[in-house]
């Protein structure tokens, strides 16, 4: 399935501005497609005191793609997410804006809807590897997230 050029700026539009916390970070979801996004921090409103990128920031550009699959691949209408779990590794300081992609497979948008349908819910993880202007790995995440089935 393939989702329209509107569909894809209403993804966005949602991913960058649904939470105000999220609208000050200034992230920006520069791709979408069903089972797929590509996000990005700057680094301009996100310096910490030694003039690096905030690791809050980080984390929080490694977690917003879970909201960005869902609504790009899963029934809005029947199922909602939630973040079960997720786990930072900090490999160098990120000096410059920030990126992230995620991609889950056809597959896996199938069997994760299945089984929340069937049992109510379904667990679901990827990792992401987050990476700086010059496509240096700055840190690594795990993350798991959980399909829920609405009234469940």
């Amino acid at each position: 399935m393939t989702l329209s050029e509107q569909q894809q700026a209403a993804i966005k539009a949602a991913a960058d501005n649904s939470f105000p916390f999220v609208a000050r970070c200034g992230v920006q979801t520069l791709e979408v497609a069903r089972g797929y996004c590509k996000m990005k921090m700057p680094l301009a409103a996100n310096l910490n005191h030694v003039g690096i990128m905030y690791a809050g920031a980080l984390y929080t550009l490694a977690e917003l793609p879970g909201g960005v699959i869902y609504l790009s691949s899963f029934d809005t209408a029947r199922f909602y997410p939630i973040v079960k779990d997720m786990r930072i590794r900090f490999r160098r300081p990120a000096t410059t804006d920030a990126t992230v992609e995620v991609r889950i497979s056809e597959a896996d948008i199938e069997r994760i809807e299945a089984t929340a349908l069937a049992h109510g819910k379904c667990d679901f993880e990827w990792d992401c590897q987050i990476k700086d202007d010059q496509g240096e790995v700055v840190a690594l995440t795990h993350n798991v997230y959980q399909l829920r089935k609405i009234g469940a």
